[in-house]
């Protein structure tokens, strides 16, 4: 009888841990297909020329790809020329450096580079610099801005800017161009005498495993820190998920929290904007990147690479997710309502954190 009584016993306690078990497995299965980007399938298929035929898009959220998508010839490892996308990058690897106390971002360019004090444009800081605030006379235009460079080295491209007219005053009105992060990337050449290429390898690419992103100008001539990065979907995710993990990556402290939170703070809000592209007219700027929206304390809620090319890579702070839609053959078009249906069609499928 007492055997019988055991054997019962067992076979329940059996019975309940495989319903224990099924009812785990059928939760990481709901887990697992909680998103359902029917709407955003659809939307890529119908905008398949506005694309140029070949694109690759991933989403990342808590910790992995939620959803990725790819052309036969063109995939999320393909690499591609993210122009001025990279922007963000040279940002963030300014950062590193205010980090570990080396620069201050209202540091004069002049502490640096003396022949800005000789050319009357000693008051330009380096915060100027990121926020495209120097007053330095630019060309209107994405071909100005990305026109290939006549120079053989940044420190003599950077040289020639120190000899330009000032439109106005440092600080005083935002003008998008390609000249403010070109300076700040030589300042970083000058402080440690190494190219910004090396600098961007060691201290950001390579401990991000972006080994798909190089800023190296393979046809020879200055190194662009504005627009001559190319990447991959893949590596540029990585770059995202670091600040949306508050600057760590694969367990390593890669920013610290308060310089993001400074990358990505609107930054002379009231000033007069003397141009910039169409794509992003109306959004804010914080330090090398765009602020979409801004929470009440000025801070980016959604913050984007917005590529005047079509490229788009953005963080989602409210809804806790990042992703990029990277195209193989990028040109000059308005892609700006695209984009807009692109990031609707995320987001209805995840939940926002933030209050209305």
């Amino acid at each position: 009888m007492n055997f019988i009584a055991i054997l019962s016993q067992k076979r329940k306690i059996l019975c309940l841990a495989c319903m224990y078990s099924f009812l785990f497995l059928l939760f990481c299965l709901n887990s697992g297909a909680q998103y359902s980007f029917t709407d955003l399938d659809a939307l890529l298929k119908q905008n398949q020329k506005n694309l140029e035929g070949n694109f690759a898009i991933v989403i990342w959220k808590d910790g992995k790809l939620i959803y990725q998508k790819q052309t036969t010839d063109f995939t999320a490892k393909t690499q591609a020329p993210i122009l001025n996308s990279g922007n963000w990058l040279t940002a963030a690897l300014v950062m590193t450096f205010v980090d570990e106390g080396k620069i201050s971002l209202d540091d004069k360019v002049s502490k640096y580079i003396p022949i800005f004090s000789t050319y009357m444009k000693s008051y330009i800081t380096l915060r100027n610099c990121l926020t495209h605030t120097t007053g330095i006379k630019a060309e209107e235009g994405i071909g100005k801005i990305f026109e290939k460079s006549k120079f053989q080295t940044l420190e003599d491209e950077v040289n020639s800017f120190a000899k330009k007219e000032i439109q106005s005053n440092p600080g005083t009105e935002f003008f998008y161009s390609e000249i403010g992060p070109d300076i700040v990337a030589r300042v970083l050449e000058v402080i440690t005498k190494k190219s910004f290429d090396r600098l961007i390898q060691e201290r950001l690419l390579r401990p991000l495993k972006m080994r798909g992103t190089s800023f190296t100008n393979d046809e020879g001539g200055a190194v662009n820190p504005t627009g001559g990065a190319h990447s991959t979907a893949i590596d540029f995710v990585n770059f995202l998920a670091m600040l949306l993990n508050k600057g760590v990556f694969e367990g390593k402290q890669i920013l610290s929290e308060k310089s993001i939170n400074e990358l990505e703070k609107a930054q002379f809000v009231q000033l007069p904007v003397k141009y910039t592209p169409k794509l992003t007219e109306g959004l804010h700027y914080g330090l090398g990147v765009w602020l979409e929206d801004i929470a009440a304390d000025g801070s980016g809620s959604v913050i984007s690479g917005n590529n005047l090319m079509g490229l788009y890579p953005f963080i989602d702070k409210c809804r806790n997710y990042a992703a990029i839609l990277i195209l193989a053959k990028p040109k000059e078009d308005e892609k700006k309502e695209f984009h807009r249906l692109l990031k609707a069609a995320i987001d209805s499928q995840i939940q926002s954190n933030c209050s209305e």
